[in-house]
């Protein structure tokens, strides 16, 4: 772990800026967030976070990292019930995403899990939990890769990436990818956030203004590109092949109905549904990962913890005992 601490110390200059962060219009995050400032690839950068803390400690820690089409906004009932439980939870929006900067760099899974773990070190949090949503979960799974000492358990809800979407999606460059999220509407959004539940209902409508709130931002053509990026990161950057590598005792919820598939508008229409078959992901997934747990939620799709809250933290409380 040498190599880390020295990365850290190479990378990262550490201020903590202590002001709460400038709230998008319309939306509020559940928690007061915070800023952690530093410099990263020659530029300075804030990470957004929230650091919520129990009334009564049990002494754990639990991190939450959210999805592509998404930021901490979206994890306040989560955080409701582990800080009931005692739990401290630590909710960062990555950069690129939310309330942080939204930097031109390399973007990376390694380099996300490296900020989150710089963030953890800030904080003097040795070991934690670690659940991951949709993108989370490609990025939890890298970071217990690359800092399993610190993750004491893991925690996948419905990630994408339980299959290598470059073997069958075919390739964009990144010019076409930009010019899309370029020309994303408030529509546009809604409507791929529709795919993610057998049924839509208007309480889902927040998730799409926490989105749609980065088209109001002075600093939108940065998030496109960020955005655009980190498509190519996903798509590029397959964790699927290492997940005989995770040591940590693992819960995979996976929504039965979910369909996810990144990039999937580009096939052909007779080609969709051979793919994202969550159902059949989720027991090959769970077989490969030693010490894993697979709870199956019939009538779910891709976001448990907004579909059907009471089933994700039954299932989460269960494994947490």
């Amino acid at each position: 772990m040498r190599y880390y601490q020295l990365l850290f110390t190479l990378f990262f200059t550490l201020t903590i800026g202590t002001a709460p962060a400038q709230q998008p219009e319309g939306i509020t995050y559940p928690y007061p967030v915070q800023m952690l400032s530093f410099q990263l690839e020659s530029q300075p950068v804030k990470m957004a976070y929230m650091d919520v803390k129990p009334a009564r400690s049990n002494g754990k820690v639990v991190v939450l990292l959210h999805g592509k089409n998404f930021n901490g906004f979206y994890w306040k009932g989560v955080i409701q019930y582990l800080t009931g439980r005692g739990y401290r939870v630590i909710v960062p929006d990555q950069l690129g995403w939310g309330k942080s900067s939204h930097p031109n760099i390399h973007y990376s899974f390694h380099r996300l899990a490296a900020n989150t773990k710089h963030l953890l070190n800030t904080l003097k949090i040795t070991k934690a939990t670690v659940i991951g949503h949709s993108m989370g979960g490609m990025l939890a799974t890298r970071f217990s890769l690359l800092y399993p000492e610190t993750v004491e358990r893991l925690v996948l809800e419905n990630p994408i990436g339980l299959e290598d979407y470059k073997t069958f999606i075919p390739y964009q460059p990144l010019e076409t990818l930009y010019k899309k999220e370029r020309s994303a509407t408030y529509e546009s959004y809604k409507q791929y956030q529709q795919t993610y539940y057998p049924v839509w209902k208007p309480e889902y409508e927040d998730l799409v203004k926490a989105q749609a709130a980065d088209l109001q931002s002075p600093d939108f053509k940065n998030i496109a590109w960020a955005n655009a990026v980190t498509y190519q990161m996903i798509y590029e950057q397959p964790v699927y092949y290492e997940f005989e590598n995770i040591t940590a005792p693992t819960l995979l919820i996976i929504g039965q109905e979910d369909r996810t598939v990144v990039g999937k508008n580009v096939l052909p229409k007779n080609e969709q549904a051979k793919y994202g078959q969550y159902p059949v992901l989720g027991q090959e997934t769970a077989k490969r990962i030693r010490n894993a747990k697979l709870v199956e939620l019939d009538g779910v799709g891709h976001i448990p913890h907004i579909q059907t809250p009471d089933r994700f933290v039954k299932a989460l409380g269960e494994f947490l005992k």
